[in-house]
């Protein structure tokens, strides 16, 4: 059964109610903070990775956002800032960008649905799947470049290559 089957006879979903369903059909540990946003916890390979979306009425937009901890040297932050704009040349939706006081990495995707738009839970998966393939490839590349002493250039040698097709 697809996602969407289970939201066939519901009509005027809200995205944040999709996303709670999303987050048990995963089993993902999960806050609904209000009625308009969630905070997750989405397991990968290299960390655990903090992931709340927030739906704003006002410009009919979905905003993600996944972090995860980082607090690389600050000798070493003109280089985290010249891969982090490398990594997004290298991706197509979202992008990341550093907090430094909060002392996280961020990748950020705002999902406009304008119009009375809706956006169903195949799409919303999608979106927490991107977000969290996007910190798993770079990740590696980001703490060689903090503390391996590596360059940009190089760090980006590590990080996976985007997968198209089916193995």
């Amino acid at each position: 059964m697809s996602l969407s089957e289970d939201f066939l006879h519901s009509e005027d979903l809200h995205p944040i109610d999709i996303v709670e369903t999303l987050a048990e059909h995963h089993d993902w540990d999960f806050d609904r903070i209000t009625e308009d946003q969630i905070a997750m916890a989405v397991e990968g390979q290299w960390r655990t990775y903090s992931i709340t979306l927030a739906w704003s009425h006002q410009d009919e937009t979905l905003r993600l956002i996944c972090t995860f901890e980082m607090e690389p040297p600050q000798e070493r932050m003109a280089e985290i800032y010249e891969i982090l704009n490398r990594c997004n040349d290298m991706v197509w939706s979202g992008a990341f960008t550093y907090w430094a006081e909060q002392r996280l990495m961020v990748w950020r995707y705002g999902l406009v649905l304008a119009g009375g738009q809706g956006a169903g839970p195949e799409q919303i998966d999608r979106l927490i799947g991107q977000a969290v393939t996007a910190a798993e490839r770079f990740y590696p590349a980001f703490q060689l470049v903090a503390w391996g002493d590596h360059t940009p250039e190089a760090a980006l040698q590590v990080a996976m290559a985007e997968a198209y097709g089916r193995a």
